[in-house]
């Protein structure tokens, strides 16, 4: 008798199992991996925080454990190169000072085991600032804090670029210009007493530091108020403008351009017949 030969839908059956089975395996895998290195990318790694020149900032650690530490040591710089500034410890009146005293023990206070104040902020206060925190049975815990200390900001300036003026309409284009050549300014337009349905143009940044506004309204609506916003993550300074103000003045030069204009027809036809 001959061998009976296997079932070859049962052979390709098994085959494709087991090839789906690997391929599932291989995709597990690599999502696992995914969500791994993804929960890593979001951490930053640090908390930004943000401070004016002459101002205050207060770190905090947050703990993650009910207790409060039984020591937390505060350091100054990058990783790579930071120096620890001083120590709390739970229970004591005033931390210990290990360097830095000079730049930062009259201006900084410990309110608790946890916290860091710093008083009269100036630019170079900008940086990484380590909290290291010891807790009872040999845990640790690290947080970083990114501080960013701004200087005051200047207030902007309202240009009118252009206006042109009919007896109904004035389509104007306003120009906020900061003094202050920084990156980290952000600048808005708010109004006050413009009909909601108004469409306006906002130009992006044209030069460092200079925005553009183009509005065009009906001379019959009530006074309207244009302020330039500029501001960053500690302060914001605003500028002004009456839109009515600047549409009068725009129809003040049209109507003298239109005199003048008169005034030169009326001589240029004067001349003519004189001289015939």
């Amino acid at each position: 008798m001959e061998p009976s030969s296997e079932d070859p839908h049962l052979y390709w059956t098994t085959w494709l199992l087991g090839l789906t089975s690997l391929l599932l395996s291989i995709c597990s895998t690599v999502a696992s991996n995914s969500v791994s290195h993804g929960s890593k990318a979001q951490d930053p790694g640090f908390v930004p925080m943000y401070g004016a020149q002459g101002g205050s900032v207060l770190f905090h650690v947050i703990k993650k454990q009910e207790a409060d530490p039984e020591e937390i040591s505060w350091g100054f710089g990058p990783q790579s190169n930071y120096r620890v500034l001083l120590r709390v410890h739970r229970g004591a009146d005033t931390p210990t000072w290990v360097s830095l005293q000079d730049k930062y023990q009259q201006r900084v206070h410990v309110p608790n085991v946890t916290s860091l104040k710093i008083e009269n902020l100036t630019r170079e206060d900008s940086g990484q600032y380590r909290a290291r925190a010891r807790f009872t049975g040999g845990r640790e815990l690290t947080q970083v804090f990114h501080l960013t200390v701004y200087e005051p900001m200047i207030l902007p300036e309202i240009l009118v670029k252009s206006s042109s003026v009919t007896p109904s309409w004035c389509n104007v284009t306003l120009e906020c210009k900061s003094p202050e050549k920084r990156e980290d300014l952000k600048v808005t337009w708010e109004s006050k007493g413009l009909p909601s349905e108004l469409a306006w143009s906002e130009t992006p940044e044209l030069a460092p530091n200079t925005w553009q506004l183009t509005m065009n309204l009906s001379l019959n609506k009530p006074n309207a108020i244009l302020t330039c916003v500029v501001s960053n993550n500690v302060d914001k300074k605003t500028a002004s403008v009456d839109f009515v103000q600047v549409c009068s003045h725009g129809s003040h030069r049209q109507t003298i351009a239109d005199s003048l204009g008169g005034i030169l027809w009326t001589i240029v036809v004067v001349l003519f017949f004189l001289g015939t």
